[in-house]
């Protein structure tokens, strides 16, 4: 009797959307408001898992964290805010592997800075675009913050100038670094671009692979930088890291300053 082929292995239904969210918190030298950001967020009805990377605190930052209940990731070495957001991202993956929900599709990624404090409750409209398959990247747009900081806006600019130049879009907020992924845009976005030139890298490089990305107002509020010394070399590295973003992206011409009308 000749073989009998095989029967065809009837097609594997997909995984339905993930109903929560997976939040991971880069942190460092944040004791002072740690404890209060991942409370916040732990009590976010579509957030079932908070992950802490402590990147190289020299303070409490991981033990509070742990503490107010966050799963607490560590960095022996500060390592900068894109290491810290694929650290999270694989304990996140890790999480998910050890305890698997059958049917159920991988979280999305809600990235919250870690001085939120109580306000970091009001991340909660970033997830419902991206949960309901309505966006790919939601970035948060803050309101005025109590304190105004000391910056002149030369940051922003250059990641908004550079944002619209590669890929025809100018974002209000081009450095919030409050955003919602699929886990398939994080994916696509690899590798992110070092430091803090991440944000603006995220945008222009999801919005180039035709992923969508849009801004939603969320009342936050964290601690705004100010104009001492440390400040500034702060700015400094900011725009270091995002113009090393853009001229490897291609838009140099981002670097020069925008000219003014009549000029």
């Amino acid at each position: 009797m000749p073989p009998q082929p095989s029967p065809t292995p009837s097609p594997q239904p997909a995984p339905a959307p993930s109903p929560t969210v997976a939040v991971v918190v880069p942190a460092k030298d944040e004791a002072e408001r740690i404890a209060a950001t991942v409370t916040a967020l732990r009590s976010l009805p579509v957030a079932d898992l908070v992950v802490v990377v402590d990147d190289g605190s020299s303070d409490g930052t991981a033990a509070l964290a742990r503490e107010a209940g966050a799963l607490v990731v560590a960095h022996p070495r500060n390592r900068g805010k894109a290491a810290a957001m694929r650290t999270g991202a694989r304990a996140v993956a890790a999480h998910e592997a050890a305890s698997p929900r059958p049917g159920t599709g991988p979280r999305p990624l809600l990235f919250v800075d870690a001085d939120l404090a109580g306000s970091a409750s009001a991340t909660v409209p970033l997830t419902g675009p991206v949960l309901a398959g309505e966006a790919d990247m939601t970035i948060a747009v803050l309101p005025q913050q109590a304190t105004a900081g000391g910056g002149r806006g030369l940051v922003v600019g250059l990641a908004r100038r550079g944002t619209l130049a590669l890929a025809g879009w100018s974002p209000q907020q081009p450095l919030s670094g409050m955003r919602c992924l699929s886990r398939a845009a994080f994916e696509a976005a690899q590798p992110l671009a070092r430091g803090w030139g991440v944000e603006t890298a995220l945008t222009i490089d999801l919005l180039r692979a035709g992923y969508r990305v849009v801004e939603v107002p969320c009342e936050l509020h964290h601690r705004v930088t100010g104009a001492d010394l440390r400040a500034q070399l702060h700015r400094a590295a900011q725009y270091r890291d995002v113009a090393l973003a853009l001229v490897r992206r291609g838009a140099a011409g981002a670097l020069l300053p925008a000219r003014r009308a009549g000029g």
